[in-house]
């Protein structure tokens, strides 16, 4: 009898624990979401580039959103943090194929960070070379990147299926290695 009655004391325990874990990720999500449109809207801190008004309210949206990723500024770090902990609060408990098929990635994300920079470059050294181009082509002037001659490159279509490609490819090595890193214990495991 103790233990069923220490069994439903820990069920309310964590199910108290996840109604304020999901409260303060919604509350924070909420917080750095009205800090982000207010910084944005002065227009004066936060970020690099300001904002202006456009030609019509699709480009004014878009120079408003129009944020700087490197060095993150104050306001895409509000932004997407806010973004992530609002799906996190909603798909914290979520389960099924996609669900596992996400935590993959989720369980190895540096690993898969490093390995699609080298997957992306071999594809840019074939695709180099399948185009036509030459080695006297692999050095541009004044870009500082081998392999990107003027005029290499695919449209936005043909960018979102090689993105697609890498994940899908990239998808059994990260298993291996997620399934690697729950079998193993050398300290450099956490790292990656």
């Amino acid at each position: 009898m103790n233990g069923s009655r220490q069994c439903i004391i820990n069920i309310l325990f964590d199910m108290r624990w996840n109604i304020k874990r999901k409260r303060f990720l919604l509350i924070t999500s909420v917080s750095l979401f009205v800090a982000f449109i207010v910084l944005r809207v002065i227009n004066g801190y936060g970020d690099p580039a300001p904002w202006s008004t456009q030609k019509d309210s699709t480009y004014t949206f878009l120079s408003f959103m129009n944020i700087s990723k490197y060095p993150p500024s104050l306001m895409y770090c509000c932004i997407t943090l806010s973004v992530g902990m609002l799906v996190l609060a909603l798909t914290e408990n979520a389960s099924g194929k996609l669900t596992a098929f996400l935590k993959v990635y989720g369980s190895v994300p540096f690993f898969y960070y490093v390995l699609h920079f080298y997957l992306i470059r071999i594809i840019t050294v074939l695709v180099f070379f399948i185009k036509g181009y030459n080695t006297s082509q692999i050095i541009t002037p004044n870009d500082p990147f081998l392999f990107t001659p003027p005029g290499l490159g695919f449209n936005l279509g043909y960018v979102y299926l090689w993105w697609l490609f890498v994940i899908l490819t990239l998808y059994y090595p990260c298993k291996w290695f997620s399934n690697y890193k729950k079998t193993h214990r050398q300290w450099w495991l956490s790292y990656l």
